[in-house]
C-alpha cells in the first residue's frame, strides 16, 4: 500500500491540491479535502486512484468477454465453465467496493454537509446499476455489470487525469516548498558545525557557501557576493549583499561567501509569508467560482429530477427495467459537475501560482478579478514611482570648476554624515569613480550644511544660507539654472571653497526608470494613470510631466489619500491604488483594488488584496493583463462545461431513442472525464501565455 496523504494543519493537500482541514484524531489517514464548500474524497491521493484504475481495468476484461458483447459485436461466445454465469457478479462487486467506493463514501459526507455534488451523482448511478444487476442475477433479468464497471474504471481514470492536472497547477507553491535546505552550518566559535534547519534560531550566525541556498532571513555581517532572488522576488538579475544587507530563505547565494546573522526562522521568514499568502488566495474564491459553485449544485439537482423522471417514463412506455435503469445511470453520469467544479478552480490556482512567479501575490482572488475592471492607477509617488531616496539630478559647475571638482570636494566634506542629501552626494561620487579627499575639522553648521578642511582650505557645503554668509555672488547664468531646478522641487546644495562658489547640486527623490514603462504601458492598455504625494505641487508637476502622467494630487497628508480615492469614484472610475501599505492602508483599502509594495520581506499587509514582492510598477500593467487571461479562461471553460451538459443530457436520457441512438452509461463517463479533460487542458494553457 502507498502511504496515505497525511497533514496537521489546514492547508492544500500536496496529491491533489484540495483544501484540507485539521484531522481530528490520530485514526484517520487523511485530512478531509474540502472544495466547493464540501468535501469531495476521502482517504485519496494520486496513486491511489491510479492503482484502483489498474485493479478495476483488469477485473473489467473478462466481466466484458462474459457479457452479451461479444455476442452482439463479433458473434462469438465466451467459452462457459461452472459457475460462470455468476463471474460478473463477482467481479463486479469487486470493483463496486473497491474501485468504487472512494465515490461512495465522498458522497456521504457531501450528504453529511447538505450539499450534494459530483460524488453524489457518481455514487447515485453505480449504487443503481449494482443494485439492480444483483437484483437481475438473482431474478434472470439483465444485468448491467458491464456497463457497471466501465464506468467506474472511466470515473477512476478521469479523476487521475483531474488530479495530475491540479497537482501540476500546486507545482509552482511545491516548488516554494522545496526552496529550503534540510541544514544550515553555523558559526559557533570560530568554527562551524552543520545542524538541521529546525535548530536555527533567532541571532544564530550562519556561513552561506558559494553556490548554497540561504536557510533563513537574516542580516549579512560579513562577506560579499550576488544572491539569486528570482524564485522569492521575482528579480531576474542576481542582488549584490555586502555587510548590512538582507537575505532571504531560499534564495541561492552566488560566488562569494557570506556570513548571516539569522533574524527570521519558522512561519515568521519571507518564503512562510509568501506560501501563506498563495494558500489564503487559493482558499479565497472569485465571484465565478461562486457562480460555478451554485451552478453545480443546481445541476445536481436536476440531475436528480431528471434522472427520475426518465426512469420513470421509460418504465410507463413499457420498457425493460434494465433500459429504465442504464438511461438513469447515463443521466445521472453524463450530468456529473466535474468539469463545472474544475473549470474555475483550477484557472484560478494557476493564476495564482504564475502571479507569485512574476513577483506578485494575490491575497484574495476578488482583487484579481476586479483588476480586469481598472479604469486608473493612483500611484503614491515616494516609494513607488520613485525610490524614497535622494539622487544627485544635475551638477553645475560654477567658473573655473568642472563638475568632477564640486562631486569630489561635495562628497568629501560629507563623506561622514549620516544625512540622506550627504549619502546621495557620495554614492554619486563613488558611482562616478571620483576619488573622495581626505578632511580635517569637520563640523556641522545647524541648518546650514557643514564644512571642512581639504589640503589647508576651507570647504562648505550647505544651503543659500552659506552664501549670504560669506557674501558670494552666483553667475547669473548659474541662478537662473537654480531657480529653474527649485521650481521643479529639487533641492539645491551649494559647495564652497574659501571664498569661491565652486557649484551647485540639484537632488531629488530619484525616479525610477521602471516607471516610465509602467506608465506607457498602462495608458497602451487605455488605462489612465494619477499621482498622489504629499510634496509639494511644484515637485507632482515636474514628476507628472517626466513620466506622462495624466492627473496628480499634491500636498496630500496621508489620512486624506482614502478621499482622493472617493473623488475619482464618484467620476464613475473603477480605482486601483497603489502604495506602501503603511500610511496608504485606508486608500487600498477605499480603492476597489488595493496593490500594497511588498519590499523585501513586508510582505503581510492587511489592507491590500495584491501584493508586490518588489518595488517595481511594471508588475502593475502584469496584474491587470494576467487578470484579463484569467477571466478569459474561466469563461472558456464553464462554456465548456456547461455546453456539454446542455448537449448531451437529453441524449443520456433516451431523447433520440427512436432514432437508434442510446448513450450508454460507459460511454457518458467516457464524455464526462472528456470533458473534464478538455477544461483541464484550456486551464494549463494559461501557463504558456506571456505577461
Amino acid at each position: 500500500m502507498h502511504p496515505e496523504v497525511r497533514q496537521e494543519n489546514p492547508g492544500m493537500c500536496p496529491e491533489c491540491g484540495m483544501s484540507l482541514i485539521k484531522a481530528q484524531n490520530n485514526s484517520e489517514q487523511h485530512a478531509e479535502p474540502r472544495r466547493n464548500g464540501h468535501d469531495k474524497h476521502a482517504g485519496h491521493s494520486t496513486r491511489m486512484f491510479l492503482q484502483k484504475f489498474w485493479v478495476s481495468f483488469v477485473l473489467t476484461i473478462p466481466i466484458l468477454a462474459y457479457s452479451n458483447l461479444p455476442e452482439l459485436l463479433l458473434g462469438v461466445k465466451a467459452p462457459q465453465f461452472l459457475g460462470s454465469e455468476y463471474l460478473a457478479l463477482v467481479l463486479g462487486s469487486i470493483i463496486f467496493f473497491y474501485g468504487g467506493w472512494v465515490f461512495l463514501a465522498g458522497a456521504v459526507k457531501e450528504l453529511r454537509a447538505f450539499l450534494p455534488g459530483m460524488m453524489t451523482l457518481i455514487a447515485l448511478a453505480i449504487s443503481a446499476a449494482y443494485l439492480w444487476s444483483v437484483y437481475a442475477v438473482v431474478a434472470g433479468e439483465e444485468p448491467l455489470f458491464w456497463e457497471l464497471a466501465t464506468l467506474i474504471t472511466i470515473m477512476l481514470l478521469g479523476h487521475w487525469i483531474e488530479m495530475k492536472a491540479v497537482q501540476g497547477a500546486r507545482g509552482a507553491l511545491q516548488e516554494l516548498a522545496k526552496l529550503l535546505p534540510d541544514t544550515a552550518e553555523v558559526v559557533t566559535g570560530g568554527a562551524t558545525k552543520i545542524v538541521p534547519l529546525g535548530e536555527l534560531r533567532v541571532g544564530d550566525v550562519v556561513l552561506v557557501k558559494p553556490g548554497a541556498k540561504v536557510p533563513a532571513d537574516g542580516k549579512v555581517i560579513e562577506g560579499q557576493s550576488d544572491v539569486d532572488e528570482s524564485i522569492a522576488t521575482g528579480e531576474s538579475r542576481p542582488v549584490g549583499k555586502n555587510s548590512g544587507s538582507e537575505v532571504i530563505a531560499g534564495t541561492m547565494n552566488g560566488d562569494g561567501s557570506l556570513h548571516v546573522q539569522v533574524t527570521k526562522i519558522g512561519e515568521n521568514t519571507f518564503l512562510a509569508g509568501v506560501m501563506r499568502l498563495v494558500m489564503e488566495a487559493q482558499a479565497s474564491k472569485s465571484r465565478l467560482q461562486i457562480l460555478s459553485d451554485k451552478a453545480a449544485l443546481v445541476l445536481t439537482v436536476v440531475a436528480v429530477l431528471a434522472g427520475s423522471i426518465t426512469l420513470v417514463a421509460w418504465l410507463v412506455a413499457g420498457k425493460e427495467v434494465s433500459f429504465a435503469v442504464a438511461r438513469l445511470v447515463a443521466v445521472l453520469v453524463i450530468a456529473c459537475p466535474h468539469a463545472l467544479g474544475l473549470a474555475v478552480p483550477l484557472v484560478a490556482s494557476i493564476s495564482t501560482n504564475m502571479a507569485a512567479r512574476h513577483g506578485f501575490l494575490v491575497k484574495q482572488r476578488l482583487a484579481l478579478e476586479a483588476a480586469r475592471n481598472i479604469d486608473i492607477v493612483l500611484f503614491d509617488k515616494t516609494g513607488t514611482l520613485t525610490k524614497g531616496e535622494f539622487g544627485v539630478a544635475e551638477v553645475i559647475p560654477g567658473q573655473g570648476f568642472s563638475a568632477t571638482d564640486v562631486m569630489q570636494l561635495g562628497a568629501s566634506v560629507n563623506r561622514n554624515s549620516e544625512h540622506g542629501i550627504a549619502r546621495a552626494m557620495v554614492k554619486e561620487a563613488e558611482r562616478l569613480g571620483i576619488s573622495i579627499l581626505q578632511i580635517s575639522g569637520f563640523q556641522r553648521i545647524p541648518g546650514k550644511g557643514a564644512l571642512g578642511a581639504i589640503e589647508g582650505k576651507e570647504v562648505l557645503v550647505g544651503s543659500e544660507a552659506l552664501l549670504k554668509e560669506r557674501d558670494i555672488r552666483v553667475e547669473d547664468n548659474v541662478a537662473s539654472r537654480v531657480a529653474a531646478l527649485e521650481s521643479q522641487g529639487k533641492t539645491v546644495v551649494y559647495v564652497l571653497s574659501g571664498s569661491s562658489l565652486v557649484g551647485v547640486v540639484a537632488l531629488a527623490d530619484v525616479i525610477r526608470e521602471e516607471s516610465r514603462e509602467a506608465v506607457k504601458t498602462l495608458q497602451s492598455q487605455g488605462i489612465r494613470v494619477a499621482m498622489i504625494t504629499g510634496d509639494s505641487a511644484d515637485v507632482a508637476s515636474f514628476v507628472s510631466k517626466e513620466l506622462g502622467i495624466d492627473e496628480y494630487f499634491a500636498r496630500v497628508l496621508p489620512g486624506q489619500k482614502a478621499d482622493k480615492v472617493k473623488i475619482l469614484q464618484s467620476r464613475g472610475l473603477k480605482v486601483a491604488m497603489v502604495g506602501d501599505g503603511v500610511n496608504d492602508a485606508p486608500a487600498l483599502t477605499q480603492a476597489d483594488l488595493g496593490i500594497a509594495i511588498g519590499a523585501g520581506t513586508n510582505v503581510a499587509i492587511e489592507s491590500a488584496g495584491i501584493i508586490l514582492m518588489r518595488n517595481d510598477p511594471r508588475d502593475i500593467p502584469k496584474i491587470i493583463r494576467l487578470s484579463k487571461l484569467t477571466f478569459s479562461k474561466m469563461i472558456q471553460n464553464l462554456f465548456w462545461a456547461t455546453g456539454y451538459n446542455i448537449v448531451a443530457l437529453p441524449l443520456a436520457a433516451g431523447a433520440l431513442a427512436f432514432k437508434g441512438i442510446v448513450l450508454e452509461p460507459a460511454l457518458a463517463a467516457l464524455f464526462m472525464s472528456l470533458s473534464t479533460v478538455i477544461v483541464a487542458v484550456n486551464a494549463m494553457l494559461l501557463k504558456k501565455k506571456v505577461l
